[in-house]
């Protein structure tokens, strides 16, 4: 086990799982996460192997003997009334018979109605009422001669939740844990790798809990097929469910007006709508109506009552094009249906997931350390609803009066529900606040960016913050900074449906050194880019600086592992594509030797040298026997000295076996990680002059 798992285990005895175990005891059950991770809990939650085997072998077994599958509903009524009862695992849902003053269960996968239920249980679990609860229940089979009577008793219902936690305990137990620590077992919680993402995108993954932990929270998920946008809807927590984006009405939702029987709203924490976009998909009016009232005000009428509710809505959907295709063509809200393309609507949304930053999920991404049972997590969430974090950066920053009441709640909710889910100790840093506050920003900011493209009557906000020192930061969205030249432009049609493109008022001019002239002009200068920025290559980014070079020195103590090498073979093919093709170049790499795989290192090493050697390119290395190498930076024989904070590993992880992926083949289609660089003008050069 790696550290991390170590200190889990010590600190949250029996409350936390190895990740791994979910798909080996799954099989075929159609059964969400929470519930086999509930069992697990039961029986795995340890660090000890042989426990954890024996405790799978009793999974496995409870499930095969318990859990009902729909093809086997007949097999399994006939061993109840063989038995005269039962254990199952089934989702149940209850409705009140009022013509004979009766609850009545309903089994899902059993297939049975009509079996009576006290009114006690539904009391003490009111969403059976709604939609239905995971449970584990004994049947009875007892036959009585009259028609209408059920032969079906339900003697006693569990529903797989846990029955208590110890909110203190949690909280001491985080204090135990650095934020990175923290960050990475709340990422293995949700199933995921830690070490595949970056930071922000550790973020992204963090803000699909905020629904869960922040009451009336608005969000939205907008990005491409396959990256796990409605997993943690439905997966997650029983506190949330997940419903196709057509399938929903208002009694349903909200009220109906017929029975008086309150809807989701009043029973889930979190209610998100999958396969949310889509122009062609129908949309009640009236649904859109009564969602914005209540998306606004946490209320919604009925008749002459108004009631009050607390669900946060999540709103996940698919995108068909390119961000810079939306933002050329229209707007980051385009796939919306029309009913809901309304920038009143869009303005009640508190974030913007930029859904295109998340990587499609892969096999590798999962993880197999161990992170909290997820119904231990999702009660902990819950009980996070009643505080509030919200003033917790106003010790050392005040957003700017131009942001106005909407833009400022948006912004305070997110911000709050990330101070909850990673610092509910309390105990930040200023440099952590402002990085949770930047991010939170940026999130209203998306939205708020494109109701500007939508409706020409929303004014232009200047999203910036103010520290102790009263100077103002502003914060830019990722999308921003790499295409300046389409984002700030508002789309309109003309009179004959031409599409016209107008830059908006007070919008930054793009940057000159995006508008490439012929040959580039190059000059000292220092760059900044964020994680998961695109559109870098090492021939945008150095290609200029080594053209006309013939010497290239590359100190970099991390060319070692196998995507190092590859980093760097990618370099020489830079150096390559800017040489003359009758010139040679020597290159020359500083870099440390491999303590465990050298002689792998120094194999391919000698194939790039043999490689480089029929193209005109002279390669060498040496390995450095101090081990005082730390700066890494490129070196030219004709005057710049390119100082690289991280090396050539400025990419994040990409499916490097899959010569089918653009992002395999073509390095500005990869996600970067955030680093600087800086362009020296070499002294030599200087001296000479």
């Amino acid at each position: 086990m790696i550290e991390l798992d170590q200190k889990i285990n010590k600190h949250f005895p029996g409350l936390v799982v190895r990740k791994d175990l979910v798909k080996t005891v799954k099989g075929n059950a159609i059964v969400p996460s929470y519930v086999l991770e509930y069992l697990l809990g039961q029986y795995c939650a340890t660090s000890d192997e042989p426990t954890i085997q024996t405790g799978i072998e009793t999974v496995k077994e409870i499930l095969a003997k318990h859990y009902v599958h729909r093809n086997e509903a007949g097999l399994v009524r006939s061993n109840i009334k063989e038995k005269g009862r039962y254990k199952v695992i089934d989702k149940i849902s209850v409705a009140l018979n009022d013509k004979v003053d009766v609850y009545e269960a309903e089994f899902s996968n059993l297939g049975i109605k009509k079996v009576l239920v006290d009114s006690g249980t539904v009391k003490a679990h009111p969403k059976l009422l709604v939609s239905g609860v995971w449970c584990i229940a004994d049947i009875e089979y007892e036959f009585i001669e009259d028609k209408n009577a059920s032969p079906w008793v339900l003697s006693a219902l569990k529903p797989i939740q846990l029955s208590h936690f110890d909110f203190d305990g949690y909280v001491e137990a985080r204090r135990q844990f650095s934020t990175n620590e923290w960050i990475d077992l709340l990422v293995q919680s949700i199933g995921f790798n830690p070490e595949m993402f970056g930071k922000r995108s550790k973020l992204i993954q963090l803000v699909r809990l905020i629904p869960f932990c922040e009451r009336n929270y608005n969000l939205i998920e907008l990005g491409p097929k396959g990256t796990g946008k409605s997993h943690i809807y439905s997966e997650f927590s029983p506190h949330g469910i997940l419903i196709s984006g057509g399938e929903v009405t208002v009694p349903k939702l909200f009220v109906s007006n017929s029975s008086g029987k309150i809807g989701l709203v009043g029973y889930w924490d979190c209610i998100a709508f999958d396969e949310f976009a889509g122009k062609q998909k129908r949309a009640d009016k009236s649904l859109v109506d009564i969602m914005k009232n209540y998306m606004a005000n946490k209320s919604f009428s009925r008749g002459v009552e108004t009631l009050g509710a607390e669900a946060s809505m999540v709103f996940v959907g698919n995108t068909q094009h390119t961000v810079p295709y939306m933002l050329k063509h229209s707007d980051l809200f385009c796939e919306l249906p029309d009913k809901f393309y309304d920038s009143a609507f869009l303005d009640r949304i508190h974030f913007y997931i930029p859904g295109w930053e998340v990587d499609i999920i892969r096999g590798e991404m999962f993880s197999n350390g161990y992170g909290f049972v997820v119904d231990y997590l999702a009660e902990i969430l819950r009980s996070l609803r009643n505080h509030d974090y919200s003033d917790r950066y106003k010790e050392h920053f005040s957003l700017s009066s131009d942001i106005s009441t909407r833009d400022r709640d948006g912004i305070n909710k997110t911000f709050s529900g990330l101070m909850k889910i990673v610092f509910p100790h309390g105990g930040a840093s200023k440099e952590e606040v402002e990085e949770l506050l930047r991010f939170a920003i940026e999130g209203r900011k998306r939205v708020k960016d494109q109701l500007m493209r939508i409706d020409s009557t929303y004014g232009n906000v200047s999203f910036t913050y103010l520290g102790t020192d009263d100077l103002a930061k502003p914060v830019t969205t990722l999308e921003e900074e790499e295409y300046p030249s389409y984002y700030h432009k508002t789309i309109a049609e003309s009179e004959d449906g031409e599409i016209l493109e107008a830059a908006q008022e007070g919008s930054p001019p793009v940057p000159s050194e995006l508008l490439a002239p012929a040959e580039p002009t190059l000059k000292e200068k220092h760059l900044t880019f964020q994680e998961n920025q695109k559109g870098l290559s090492f021939d945008t980014l150095l290609g200029p600086y080594l053209k006309g070079s013939t010497a290239i020195t590359v100190t970099d103590p991390y060319i070692r592992l196998f995507y190092q090498m590859r980093n760097f073979m990618e370099f020489l093919e830079t150096v390559v594509k800017h040489k003359a093709t009758e010139e040679e170049v020597s290159v020359h790499l500083m870099t440390t030797e491999d303590e465990f795989k050298g002689e792998q290192q120094k194999e391919n090493f000698e194939k790039m040298r043999e490689s480089a050697s029929s193209v005109g390119m002279n390669f060498t290395w040496e390995f450095d026997g101090t081990g005082s190498i730390h700066a890494r930076h490129i070196v030219t024989d004709h005057g710049w000295k390119i100082s690289l904070d991280r090396g050539l590993d400025i990419f994040q992880h990409y499916e490097m076996n899959d010569a089918f992926t653009f992002a395999n083949r073509l390095q500005q289609y990869r996600p970067c990680k955030a680093f600087e660089v800086t362009f020296i003008k070499h002294k030599r050069e200087v001296e000479g002059e």
